[in-house]
C-alpha cells in the first residue's frame, strides 16, 4: 500500500509538470524531463524532432474552429495523435488535413471527438485518470511506464511508446483495468523484442558512461 501511494504521488507529479513548468526554477523541472528523456526508447534528435513537430502542428491549426475546439497534439516518434474535441466533422477534417501538411509526421491518428468542448472538471478527471495509469504500469512491474506515453481525453486512454509485443498486452491490460477508464486506444508501435533489449542496452551503456552528477551542496546548520 505504501509504494503504491508512493508511486501514485510521482505519477501526479510528472502528470502535472507540463501545466506547473512556469512555477518552478528551470533546474527543477530541467532535471525531471532530463530524467524522462535519458529512459526513452526514442534518439534525443527524435525527440526534438517530435517536439518541433507539435509546435508546428499547432501553429496550423484552423483558426476558425479554435474558439470552439479544444485540440491536444502528441507527437511520439514522428507519430501524431489528435485528441479532443471540434465542434463539427468539418472541423475534425480539417485539423487532420492541417496537421498532415507538417513535414516529418509517419503516420497520423485523428481521434478527435465531435461535440462541446471538454468541462475543467472532465480535464481534471482525464489528468488524475492518466495519473492512475502510470502509477499501475509502475507498480505492474512489467513494463517500465517511461516507454509509455498516457493521454487521456474525455475518459478515454490512448497509449502510445515503442515496445514490444509482450509489453503492448501488459500496458493495455492496466490501462484497461483501470477505474474510471471507458475505453483504450492503443497506438502504440511494437517492434521485436530482440530491438526493445537492443535499445534499452544502449541506453544502460550511455548512462554509464555520461559523467555523474556534481553532488548538492550542502546547506548551513545552525543550532538552538
Amino acid at each position: 500500500m505504501h509504494k503504491t501511494r508512493l508511486t501514485l504521488a510521482a505519477a501526479l507529479l510528472l502528470a502535472a509538470l507540463p501545466a506547473l513548468q512556469g512555477c518552478f526554477p528551470a533546474v527543477v523541472t530541467g532535471a525531471a524531463v532530463g530524467v524522462m528523456a535519458a529512459h526513452d526508447r526514442r534518439s534525443i534528435g527524435t525527440q526534438t524532432d517530435d517536439e518541433t513537430s507539435e509546435l508546428k502542428v499547432r501553429g496550423r491549426l484552423p483558426a476558425q474552429y479554435k474558439e470552439q475546439s479544444n485540440v491536444s497534439v502528441t507527437v511520439f516518434n514522428r507519430r501524431l495523435l489528435l485528441t479532443g474535441e471540434v465542434p463539427s466533422a468539418e472541423a475534425r477534417a480539417a485539423t487532420e488535413a492541417a496537421a498532415r501538411e507538417v513535414d516529418g509526421l509517419r503516420e497520423v491518428f485523428n481521434e478527435l471527438g465531435v461535440g462541446p468542448v471538454s468541462t475543467l472538471g472532465s480535464r481534471s478527471n482525464d489528468s488524475y485518470i492518466t495519473s492512475k495509469v502510470k502509477a499501475r504500469l509502475v507498480d505492474s512491474d512489467q513494463i517500465s511506464a517511461n516507454h509509455v506515453k498516457v493521454v487521456t481525453e474525455r475518459g478515454i486512454v490512448h497509449l502510445l511508446g515503442i515496445v514490444n509485443e509482450r509489453e503492448a498486452k501488459a500496458a493495455v491490460n492496466v490501462a484497461r483495468t483501470t477505474s474510471g477508464v471507458l475505453k483504450v486506444v492503443n497506438v502504440m508501435e511494437v517492434i521485436d523484442e530482440a530491438e526493445t533489449r537492443r535499445i534499452d542496452e544502449q541506453l544502460l551503456g550511455a548512462r554509464k558512461s555520461s559523467p555523474a552528477s556534481a553532488p548538492a551542496s550542502s546547506a548551513p546548520v545552525e543550532n538552538r
